[in-house]
């Protein structure tokens, strides 16, 4: 993997983890100014205002697909595609705004239980809360120029400002006025603002656009041609990624809900590495040609391998131990088996994903959509059935067999030469299962610590011997690292 998307991955990956911190920095202080009620309140009205991103209509990943490919052109195509996605994106925020605006307002007095005061408090952030899905929309649209240019390390920044400023500046009008939600909504709108200006400004001279043109239908068109198959897909994975915790507790139940979701978001912070990933072959994948497409994402999925599965190995075997500390040994103890069984989810997920871009970049977008909602109904027949007849492990055991039917399907759709990469897969996930077993029957700490080290010792010992690519990371690392030692 060349040296460029390398560093490309790694600033996304730092992009990725300021971001995290900050949040989770934040949230003690909003529950004590604003209170348990009105910080649940918010987080609800943020939640809706996240269904309606469906309305993208996929416009910011065909923006980058399309100006990925014609950004060495010297001609006006980024132009034309940048301001009709411009367009389009705002036209639905509108629609979307407006939807909003009603939605919450019927939610709000029918939907949800809260307190008549704190509903008076939305009532009054109402033209708020409708501002911030057009607002949102355009600066997806600017999110998808800017990455599409490979310009990674100024997106990160402005990503990083804004989220920032959305933490804490919502945060400074609570100290300066009230904790009212008529006061931090538009706060927080205001800090959205600020930094979809910032980063369009970014945008702007990433592109180097320098007037503004008028919609072109031809490009409206080609932008949902491709953007719809997004739109179904990005929706097929808000179903299915939500499902698990809602029928976990309408059969088991709320406190369930708990032992599932509590694991589930603690390894889904694991994938931060393929999220990465993703977000800096993407646009390399567009531009390039399918040959070159091929190799890159062959190669992509190597060193995912041979970095992301020694973390997950640790992750297995590190979890019991970490619930225990952080909630308890009673809660770690119904939580920690079916979060092992997580792991390998995620671990896969991260596989698939890089065999899906290359199929949205490549091939036919309409390949990933099309699985996603076919699959959909087994899913939720199969994972019904197994929760009732197995619990908490039957559900997580069937969310890893839909990422393997995913992996399965996506490789399929993306004509790669199977054998070596089946090959490596299973060669990694049978390190994987090892582990899993270990962890399930180790009980003392010096034990668990002995196997987790033996066990990713041995996978990462298995990656060098495989790949060249990976050792020849590995000589640069150990050259970067000993030099200055060598040189006093």
């Amino acid at each position: 993997m060349e040296k460029t998307l390398l560093k490309n991955i790694v600033i996304n990956f730092a992009g990725l983890i300021a971001p995290t911190i900050v949040s989770l920095a934040t949230v003690p202080a909003y529950i004590h100014l604003m209170g348990v009620e009105r910080y649940g309140v918010i987080n609800l009205v943020w939640a809706l205002i996240g269904y309606f991103s469906l309305l993208d209509l996929g416009t910011s990943l065909a923006t980058e697909n399309q100006i990925a490919k014609v950004r060495e052109a010297q001609d006006d195509s980024v132009e034309r595609i940048f301001w009709g996605a411009c367009f389009l994106n705002l036209g639905t925020g509108v629609l979307g705004g407006l939807m909003v605006y009603f939605g919450t307002y019927f939610y709000v007095s029918y939907g949800v239980h809260i307190e008549p005061a704190f509903r008076r408090e939305v009532m009054s952030a109402l033209p708020w809360i409708a501002i911030a899905v057009p607002l949102a929309n355009v600066t997806w649209v600017f999110a998808g120029a800017i990455t599409a240019v490979e310009r990674f390390a100024s997106y990160n920044a402005n990503q990083t400002l804004g989220t920032m400023l959305f933490q804490l500046l919502p945060l400074a009008a609570i100290y300066c006025f009230s904790p009212s939600l008529a006061v931090v909504i538009p706060a927080a709108v205001a800090a959205r603002l600020i930094a979809g200006i910032l980063l369009g400004i970014a945008t702007f001279r990433a592109l180097g656009i320098k007037r503004m043109r008028w919609p072109e239908r031809r490009v409206i068109g080609e932008l949902f041609g491709y953007g719809k198959w997004m739109l179904l897909f990005s929706g097929a994975g808000a179903i299915s990624g939500s499902l698990d915790r809602v029928l976990v507790g309408s059969i088991l139940g709320a406190r369930f809900v708990t032992y599932y979701a509590t694991p589930q978001n603690l390894v889904q912070r694991l994938n931060m590495l393929p999220s990465a990933m993703l977000r800096s072959l993407f646009p390399r994948l567009s531009a390039a040609s399918r040959t070159d497409a091929d190799d890159l994402a062959r190669d992509a999925l190597a060193f995912l391998n041979g970095a992301f599965t020694p973390c997950m190995i640790v992750a297995l075997f590190a979890l019991a131990p970490f619930l225990t500390i952080w909630l308890g040994a009673p809660i770690a103890a119904a939580s920690a088996p079916v979060g092992r069984i997580l792991v390998l989810g995620v671990w896969l997920a991260g596989q698939s994903g890089i065999l899906g871009i290359l199929i949205q970049a490549q091939a036919n977008p309409a390949y990933v959509a099309r699985v996603s909602w076919l699959q959909l109904p087994v899913f939720v027949a199969s994972l019904w059935f197994a929760t009732h007849l197995f619990g908490l492990v039957g559900a997580g055991s069937v969310v890893v067999a839909k990422a393997l039917f995913d992996y399965g399907a996506y490789l399929y759709f993306a004509r790669l030469h199977v054998r070596a990469i089946v090959t490596s897969m299973l060669a990694h996930l049978s390190f994987l299962l090892v582990s899993l077993a270990l962890a399930c029957n180790l009980s003392g700490l010096p034990a668990i610590i002995a196997a987790a080290c033996v066990m990713t010792g041995a996978n990462l010992a298995w990656s060098l011997y495989r790949s060249q690519e990976l050792r020849a990371l590995a000589r640069k690392l150990w050259t970067r690292v000993s030099l200055p030692a060598g040189s006093h």
